[in-house]
C-alpha cells in the first residue's frame, strides 16, 4: 500500500523486454536506501517488486498486464518516474491508500496556468467515470490528488508549485498519456452496488 505522496523522482537506466513481461531498473538512491528483495515500490504508480538492488539502484519485473495497462509500455532509459516506497504501519496518511493497481491510462487535454497553480485536464474512459467525482481522491503516476472538477469524458486537477516541482506532472504536456488509479473507497462502493442489484433483481416470484 502506497499514500501517493512521492519521495523522490527517479530515472529508468534500463528496460529489457521479453515474450510476455519485462525487467525495469531504476535509479533512486533514497527508495533503495532500506530496500531490501521483495519490497514494493511504486513507479508512476505502478506496484513493483524489488529482485535486485545497489546503491543507488533497484530492478523489478514487471508483468505483461502491468506493461498493456500503463505508461510503462513505452519505458525508456532516461524516462523520469515518480517514485514511493510501500508505506509503513503507524505512518501518517498525507494523500490517500493508493494500492498502485492501474485502472489505465488518461491522455492530458489541456492545461491552464494560474496565479499559483496549473490545472490539467485529463481524458477520463467510460469504464471508470462513475468512480471519480469532484472534490474525491485519484493517483495520476502515483500522485496523490484531488479531482477539482469532472465532465462525462474528462476531469480536472489542480497542481500546487510543490507538486510540479517534485513530480513528473510538471514535465507533462498535451497529449501525454499518464497513468490514473482510481480511489479503492470507490471501487468498492460500485461493486457492492452492483452486486446488491443483481442479488435484488435474481429472486422470482413469491
Amino acid at each position: 500500500m502506497f499514500t501517493g505522496i512521492i519521495e523522490e523522482l527517479g530515472t529508468v537506466v534500463d528496460w529489457t523486454p521479453s515474450e510476455d513481461a519485462a525487467r525495469i531498473t531504476v535509479r533512486g538512491p533514497l527508495v533503495v536506501s532500506d530496500a531490501a528483495h521483495g519490497d514494493s515500490i511504486s513507479v508512476s504508480g505502478v506496484c513493483l517488486t524489488v529482485v535486485d538492488s545497489g546503491d543507488d539502484w533497484f530492478t523489478a519485473d514487471v508483468m505483461a498486464e502491468s506493461i498493456a495497462m500503463s505508461t510503462l509500455r513505452a519505458a525508456t532509459a532516461g524516462m523520469p518516474v515518480n517514485l514511493e516506497r510501500a508505506a509503513k504501519v503507524g505512518d501518517r496518511i498525507g494523500g490517500h491508500i493508493v494500492q498502485g493497481h492501474i485502472d489505465g491510462t488518461s491522455e492530458l487535454l489541456s492545461i491552464t496556468e494560474g496565479g499559483a497553480w496549473r490545472v490539467l485536464r485529463f481524458s477520463l474512459a467510460p469504464d471508470i467515470a462513475s468512480l471519480v467525482t469532484r472534490k474525491g481522491s485519484i493517483a495520476i503516476d502515483g500522485v496523490s490528488l484531488t479531482v477539482s472538477a469532472v465532465g462525462d469524458d474528462w476531469f480536472e486537477v489542480s497542481l500546487i508549485p510543490e507538486t510540479l516541482t517534485a513530480t513528473t506532472l510538471g514535465r507533462r504536456a498535451v497529449g501525454d498519456a499518464v497513468n490514473i488509479e482510481t480511489d479503492i473507497l470507490a471501487r468498492q462502493v460500485e461493486r457492492m452496488i452492483r452486486t446488491s442489484s443483481i442479488t435484488g433483481n435474481s429472486g422470482g416470484a413469491a
